[in-house]
């Protein structure tokens, strides 16, 4: 069946949703996908607030959609073409997900769609959204273990819902998958004074509000970023941040820059007098840490566009008095503000990346100075990356001791374990799930 690109009115969320999801399914991320298409779009206020959840939502939903999809297609999902797939999904979504789209207006919406894009498929469109919208979502197969049923019903992967209850429990695992399932807020870093900056926010109605726990974070309606103002940079990327506790004329390595938002809250905390190298090897690190250095103010930082390899190679005598390494990882504590990850990766993906992980972070270790302090960071839930990294480095280098700074250990207490890790979770603390460890050289 040829496919037509469809016709996407500037003043149609729907219309915009699926195109960035038919967008999605070929490999782009969704934030990236949706920022660009609303940016070219002429949608507005509710329009706008409606493509996103429309996007975001029918991505976290995706495994509880085709369960359902599955049962009520006469042909295998996988045959389908993808835009007709996709569609399928969005109509779904609204009937099962949201309350204030009536039925009919979903079905009719989505009908409208496929005419667009694979007339001959109106009316099989027609038939499977009229008949969810009367039977509901489809029952668990029968025989069902807690795993699948979870998986099914709170839409991960299997191997993701084995993983995270075999290390969290099973009631921690259930709430960090429900709480990936709704939406990400939108939370700015304050540039100025964060009361002046919210008085700020209020005129121009994005009531804001402090965020619970990191002192510069503004939680507020989405107007990109506001140089001078405010910058977009989650709660749990700025108490990474905290967590090292820049000072005052520091020099400090930021080894895994890109993009640069903790770069730039580094640079501001060690002040004018401090200074930061950025070294990052990613296709276009330079520019997008360049950007956020002009929107945040600050220029105290060095950038250096290589692998971390090669700059303590040519820099052997490069001595810091703090290292940040936000690690690489798998990203699956961002699953409220990425939900695509959660489809494109795998448990071997995790123990691929914890090799490059401990590489990265033994070079590092090698640029911190004799009673300097090493953060190692990532914004995922996976012992292979996190703990059993931490400790195998802790093993494999006596020259470095767990240490947590008394001052730290006092301002982050509500987020740090036993051990003084740094833990965040969406479901206990509003925010992305991060974890971070802090190591000082002894000798």
């Amino acid at each position: 069946m040829k496919q037509r690109r469809p016709d996407r009115p500037p003043n149609d969320a729907r219309g915009l949703a699926l195109e960035v999801l038919i967008a999605v399914e070929a490999g782009a991320f969704a934030d990236v996908a949706l920022g660009r298409a609303l940016e070219s779009s002429a949608l507005r206020g509710a329009d706008r607030n409606l493509a996103t959840l429309l996007v975001y939502g029918s991505l976290a939903q995706q495994l509880s959609l085709d369960h359902s999809l599955a049962t009520y297609c006469d042909r295998p999902l996988e045959s389908m073409d993808v835009s007709l797939r996709v569609l399928l999904r969005l109509g779904l979504f609204q009937l099962f997900f949201l309350d204030r789209v009536p039925a009919y207006a979903a079905v009719d919406a989505s009908v409208n769609a496929a005419r667009k894009i694979a007339p001959k498929a109106a009316g099989f469109v027609n038939a499977v959204l009229r008949r969810a919208g009367r039977e509901g979502p489809a029952a668990l197969p029968r025989g069902a273990d807690d795993y699948l049923r979870k998986s099914i019903e709170l839409s991960h992967p299997l191997w993701l819902v084995r993983m995270w209850t075999e290390e969290l429990g099973e009631s921690e695992a259930e709430a960090l998958m429900r709480a990936d399932n709704q939406a990400m807020p939108t939370v700015y870093r304050a540039l100025c004074d964060r009361d002046e900056a919210m008085a700020e926010l209020r005129e121009k109605g994005l009531d804001p509000q402090p965020a619970r726990f990191a002192p510069d974070a503004i939680v507020a309606r989405h107007a990109g970023n506001l140089p001078g103002l405010a910058v977009l940079q989650g709660e749990a990327s700025q108490m990474v941040v905290r967590y090292l506790a820049p000072q005052a004329g520091e020099n400090i390595l930021d080894a895994c820059a890109a993009p640069g938002g903790k770069t730039c809250y580094i640079a501001s905390l060690c002040q004018a007098h401090g200074a930061v190298t950025a070294v990052d090897p990613a296709r276009g690190a330079q520019q997008s840490i360049l950007r956020n250095l002009r929107c945040c103010g600050v220029s105290n930082v060095e950038i250096k566009p290589d692998s971390l390899e090669n700059f303590v190679n040519a820099n052997p005598q490069a001595s810091f008095d703090a290292v940040l390494v936000d690690a690489p990882c798998s990203g699956l504590g961002t699953l409220r503000e990425h939900p695509e990850i959660r489809w494109r990766r795998s448990l071997a993906d995790s123990s691929d990346l914890a090799a490059r992980q401990r590489s990265i972070l033994g070079k590092a270790a090698s640029t911190v100075r004799p009673g300097g302090r090493l953060v190692y960071a990532t914004c995922t839930v996976s012992n292979m990356e996190n703990d059993a990294l931490v400790d195998g480095f802790l093993s494999a280098n006596p020259d470095f001791s767990e240490d947590v700074p008394e001052a730290v250990a006092t301002e982050l207490s509500g987020l740090l374990d036993e051990r003084g890790r740094l833990r965040t979770f969406p479901h206990r603390h509003g925010m992305s799930a991060f974890f971070a460890a802090q190591f000082r050289r002894v000798r």
